[in-house]
C-alpha cells in the first residue's frame, strides 16, 4: 500500500497531515511576513492535486465553517451594531458597490475573451469564493432548461478561480500594507472607544497646583473637560483614600492619574506638576489584586452596573481581555475571562475576589448546552428561503446563519441566566480549530479539480479572467476603506475577507493586524457581500449573451 492508498482510506489522517505541514509552512516567515494558518490552504490544494481520490468528508469542512463563524459572530456582535450605527450604511453600500464593478468587470471580459456566460458567473463565484452564488447559478441553470452541459460550465469556472480567490486577497493585503506602510497599532487607536483594541496603559501622581480646579468634584471636572482618564488613589494631607467620583479636590492634593500616556499627560499639564511621589507604589493601606471574571452572573454587565465603590470600596483600573489591556471605563462591558485590576481595602480583597469569580478551572469549561442551542438556532436560520424581487430566493446558508446569530447573541450578552458569551481562550480555540477543518476540507476537496480544468482547453483564460477579479476587487476595496473614507487598515481587511466570503484570507490578516479588528470590519460586511454576490451572479448568467 502506497502513502497515497493510506491517505485515501484514512481520511483523518490526511486532515492531520495536511495541518500539520500547513502550520509549519505557516510559522515560515519572509521579511516579517508569512501566511500564518492560510498556508493550511495550499498545502491541502498540493495534497488534492495529487490524486483526486483524496477528499475529506463535506460534513467535516460544514463543521470547521460553522464554529468559525459562529465565534468570530460571539467575538464581534457589540462592535459590529456600534460601527454600524456610525458609518455601517456608507461601508456597506461601498462593499455593494465593488462587487456591482466586479460584476461589471467579468461582464467585459466575457466580451472580450469570448467566454461563455455561464463559466462566466461560476468565474465571478469563484474569484469571489461564494457557494451559495454558485448553487444559486446552478438552480437557475437548471430551472431554464438549459443544455445539460452548460449545468457545468459555473463549476468549470468556480473550480479555476477559486483558488485566486484566495491568493489574489492575502497579497493585496500583503502589498498595500507595505506600500501604504501601515502601523497597525498606531491605525487602531482611531477605534479604540468602538472596539477593544490593545492600549499602553501606565499611571502618574500628580500634584494638584492649578487654583481653579479646587473645590469641584472629580466627575464633574472629566465630564467639562473630556478627560479619558481614571483616577485610583488620592492623598490629601497624611490621609490616603480611593479616588470617587465624589471627591472634592484641594490645592496640594496628591492624586494617581491611569490612562494611556497621551491622555494621562494631558491631564497632569491641567491638574499640575508631576510629584516625587508614587501612590500606586503604596500598599499600607489599600492593595491591587487582579482576578478572572468567572462568575455568570457578573458577564455583560457594564462597570458602572456593578456599583463597586459603593458595594466595596473599590476602583477598578484595568481589564485585560486576553492579550489586550482595556482601561476600565464605567461604560465597559465585562466578559468571560476578562482579568479585572482593582484597588481596595486588604480586608475586601478576598470578599472581591468570590464576587467575580476568579476561577481558572470554570473558565475551562465551555457550556455545550449553550454553545449547542446557539449553533442549531444560526443553522436553523441559515436554512430559511429568503425571497427576494423577481422570485429569486436565497438562504444565508451555513455561513450566514450562525454569523447572523451569533452577532445578535453577542450583543445581548445574556438572556436571564444563559450567557450566550464564552470565555477570550475557548472562542480563539474553537475559531482556530473550525478553520484549520474548513481550510484544510477546501484545499483538498479542490486541488485535484482546479488542477484538471486548468490543464484544458481555454484553462488558462479562465484563469487571467478570474486573476484580475480576484486581485483588483480587493485592492479597490482597500482603496476606498483606507484611503478615502479613513478606516483602519485592519478593519478594511476584514472587509476583503468578508467580499470574498474567505477565512483564510481573515486568517492571513488577523495574522498581520495581530488584533480583533479584521474580525469586526468581516462581521460588518459580510451580510450585505453575501445578498450582492447572490444577485449579481444571477443576473450574470440571465442577462449576459
Amino acid at each position: 500500500m502506497t502513502f497515497i492508498d493510506l491517505l485515501v482510506e484514512h481520511p483523518l489522517l490526511l486532515l492531520f497531515v495536511v495541518a500539520t505541514a500547513g502550520y509549519s509552512l505557516g510559522e515560515l516567515r519572509w521579511r516579517g511576513t508569512g501566511f500564518g494558518i492560510a498556508a493550511v490552504l495550499f498545502v491541502g490544494l498540493a495534497f488534492g492535486a495529487l490524486d483526486e481520490r483524496l477528499t475529506l468528508p463535506r460534513e467535516l469542512v460544514s463543521l470547521g465553517l460553522i464554529l468559525f463563524v459562529y465565534s468570530v459572530g460571539l467575538a464581534s456582535g457589540p462592535g459590529f451594531f456600534a460601527s454600524f450605527s456610525r458609518s455601517g450604511l456608507r461601508d456597506n453600500l461601498m462593499v455593494a458597490g465593488v462587487l456591482a464593478l466586479a460584476a461589471l468587470i467579468v461582464a467585459a471580459e466575457v466580451l472580450l475573451l469570448g467566454i461563455r456566460p455561464t463559466v462566466a458567473a461560476g468565474l465571478y463565484t469563484g474569484a469571489l469564493t461564494n457557494t451559495p452564488a454558485l448553487a444559486q447559478v446552478l438552480s437557475y441553470v437548471a430551472h431554464t432548461g438549459s443544455a445539460a452541459q452548460l449545468g457545468t460550465e459555473p463549476v468549470v469556472g468556480y473550480s479555476v478561480a477559486y483558488p485566486l480567490g484566495v491568493i489574489g486577497p492575502i497579497l493585496a493585503i500583503l502589498l498595500m500594507q507595505r506600500v501604504w506602510r501601515v502601523d497597525y497599532r498606531q491605525d487602531a487607536e482611531q477605534v479604540r472607544d468602538m472596539f477593544p483594541v490593545e492600549q499602553e496603559i501606565y499611571s502618574r501622581t500628580v500634584r494638584v497646583t492649578h487654583p481653579a480646579l479646587a473645590g469641584q468634584p472629580l466627575h464633574l471636572l472629566s465630564q467639562q473637560r473630556g478627560w479619558r482618564v481614571l483616577f485610583s488613589r488620592v492623598k490629601q494631607g497624611s490621609r490616603l483614600e480611593l479616588a470617587t467620583d465624589k471627591l472634592i479636590l484641594q490645592e496640594g492634593d496628591l492624586i494617581n492619574v491611569v490612562g494611556t500616556p497621551e491622555d494621562v499627560d494631558q491631564v497632569v499639564g491641567e491638574l499640575g506638576v508631576l510629584a516625587q511621589e508614587q501612590l500606586d507604589l503604596d500598599r499600607s493601606a489599600y492593595d491591587f489584586r487582579r482576578v478572572f471574571v468567572s462568575e455568570p452572573a457578573r458577564v455583560g454587565r457594564k462597570l458602572a452596573e456593578l456599583d463597586l465603590p459603593n458595594r466595596f470600596g473599590t476602583v477598578v483600573t484595568r481589564v485585560r481581555r486576553g492579550d489586550i489591556e482595556l482601561l476600565a471605563i464605567n461604560t465597559l462591558v465585562l466578559e468571560l475571562g476578562d482579568r479585572v485590576r482593582f484597588v481596595a481595602p486588604r480586608s475586601q480583597m478576598q470578599a472581591i475576589s468570590r464576587y467575580f469569580g476568579d476561577s481558572y478551572k470554570k473558565l475551562s469549561e465551555i457550556n455545550l448546552g449553550v454553545l449547542g442551542l446557539g449553533i442549531a438556532l444560526g443553522i436553523g436560520l441559515g436554512l430559511v428561503p429568503i425571497p427576494l424581487p423577481g422570485g429569486i430566493q436565497f438562504q444565508l446558508g451555513e455561513a450566514g446563519g450562525p454569523l447572523v446569530v451569533a452577532l445578535m447573541l453577542s450583543a445581548l450578552r445574556r438572556t436571564g441566566p444563559v450567557v450566550w458569551s464564552i470565555p477570550y481562550s475557548a472562542n480563539l480555540t474553537l475559531r482556530q480549530s473550525g478553520l484549520t477543518l474548513l481550510l484544510a476540507g477546501i484545499g483538498v476537496r479542490s486541488g485535484y479539480t482546479f488542477l484538471a480544468t486548468l490543464t484544458q482547453t481555454g484553462g488558462l483564460t479562465i484563469l487571467l479572467a478570474a486573476a484580475v477579479v480576484s486581485l483588483g476587487t480587493p485592492l479597490l476595496v482597500l482603496w476606498i476603506g483606507y484611503r478615502c473614507f479613513k478606516l483602519p487598515f485592519a478593519v478594511v481587511t476584514g472587509m476583503v475577507s468578508a467580499v470574498h466570503t474567505q477565512p483564510a484570507v481573515q486568517a492571513a490578516a488577523l495574522t498581520q493586524a495581530r488584533n480583533d479588528l479584521p474580525n469586526h470590519g468581516y462581521a460588518l460586511a459580510f451580510p450585505m457581500a453575501t445578498i450582492a454576490k447572490i444577485l449579481l451572479a444571477q443576473l450574470l448568467v440571465a442577462f449576459l449573451p
